[in-house]
């Protein structure tokens, strides 16, 4: 049988004890005459009976080898990374993933983009400073569309960059293939 359903609440409070002393009074009363909550009753109260009986101490004790490997683990994992500790900081003052991956997609842009600039082989600083530009007039404006043209004919006149791009961009489109961020991805 299965005990009233207005009455189940009501029967947990009095396993709890936690009835006034009219209403521990009438659902005592209804328990007397109904199985399903009696049943009910015995059941909550037993489970209530486990669940606040003191816990019994077992002779289970651990080695101190395995404290000491425990505290170690423990040391470690509350030392961290510096990595570990930023990102903890960010999750700490609620920052949002999609934020948090922006600043460090553009930390780790500009870390690449600043060791890049350190590392071009072969010129320095003071050699930059005293390069010489080529005079306007041994400019083409049949040359072939790649980045050292380009770069070769912006060294010597912006001007002359400006009329080559013009002159190759009313020119047909080439029937190779055009390649964006969004074809690579997909």
């Amino acid at each position: 049988m299965k005990p009233c359903s207005r009455n189940r609440k009501l029967i947990v409070c009095l396993a709890l004890d936690e009835l006034d002393n009219r209403q521990a009074r009438d659902l005592r009363a209804h328990l007397e005459n109904c199985d399903g909550c009696a049943r009910y009753m015995a059941e909550i109260s037993s489970v209530t009976e486990k669940l606040t009986a003191p816990e019994q101490a077992s002779g289970i004790r651990a080695s101190e080898s395995f404290h000491r490997s425990l505290m170690s683990r423990l040391r470690a994992e509350e030392s961290g990374s510096a990595w570990e500790t930023l990102a903890a900081y960010l999750r700490e003052i609620g920052m949002q993933r999609r934020l948090t991956l922006a600043v460090v997609a553009v930390v780790a842009v500009l870390i690449a983009a600043l060791s890049l600039y350190e590392q071009r082989p072969g010129v320095s600083p003071h050699t930059q400073s005293s390069a010489r530009a080529v005079p306007a007039a041994d400019v083409k404006t049949d040359l072939p569309p790649t980045v050292a043209n380009y770069q070769m004919v912006a060294n010597q006149s912006l001007d002359k960059l400006d009329e080559l791009l013009t002159t190759q961009g009313s020119r047909n489109p080439s029937p190779a293939r055009v390649y964006t961020v969004a074809s690579v991805l997909d």
